[in-house]
């Protein structure tokens, strides 16, 4: 898939950086690696606790420094020498992805990565093409489920264990970049906070699957 065509389905998603006076990302050096690092939140709150902490840190940063909101797809355009940018998932949906793991009797051992959600019960449809809704909190997509159960006036199967599925996010994508056929092709990246069934353009129609 083409990098631009990644870049738009992302360019919804929110995360969190530190930001200078000069609106600069505020990077952290590696004592003995000599490089920098960037570092972006998927919770607000976890960007502010880092902000406090580098404020400790930094008595320089007190007043100059803030939390800024980034599309993620403006991360993925950065490409700065000697600079890595690493992801801090949002640790109450780490949570959430070690459980459904656990449920579906998987390893539950911890989980790397961003986690993000999927249903094989939900399924959007626009213009006679079918596009799987990837959330970000486990939440969305219950609300999601229950919402299109509703609507139908059917019962949704959607809450059988095992029916919602967990993935990495950065694996998604790598795996978007490098094949030329994906079973990520037709994924759609649901903003935090946002129920498809009441958020989305009106061409496109939430469906549950039985």
């Amino acid at each position: 898939m083409a990098t631009e065509d990644i870049e738009e389905r992302l360019a919804g998603v929110p995360v969190y950086a530190l930001s200078n006076s000069n609106e600069e990302f505020v990077l952290i050096s590696g004592v003995n690696s000599g490089k920098s690092l960037g570092l972006f939140c998927f919770n607000k709150d976890d960007a502010d606790t880092l902000l406090e902490q580098m404020k400790t840190m930094d008595p320089g940063m007190r007043s100059s420094s803030k939390v800024v909101a980034v599309a993620l797809n403006k991360v993925f355009q950065l490409k700065l020498d000697g600079v890595a940018f690493r992801f801090i998932p949002d640790s109450s949906q780490v949570k959430n992805a070690i459980k459904v793991n656990q449920n579906a009797g998987l390893s539950d051992q911890g989980f790397s990565g961003v986690p993000v959600f999927q249903s094989r019960s939900l399924v959007l449809k626009s213009d006679n093409k079918r596009y799987c809704p990837i959330f970000f909190r486990k939440e969305d997509l219950e609300n999601s489920l229950r919402r299109a159960s509703v609507q139908q006036k059917q019962l949704n199967p959607a809450f059988r264990q095992g029916d919602i599925q967990v993935s990495v996010l950065e694996e998604i994508i790598k795996t978007m970049k490098e094949s030329s056929t994906s079973k990520w092709d037709d994924v759609v990246f649901i903003p935090p906070g946002f129920d498809v069934s009441t958020n989305l353009p009106q061409q496109k129609k939430l469906t549950a699957n039985g």
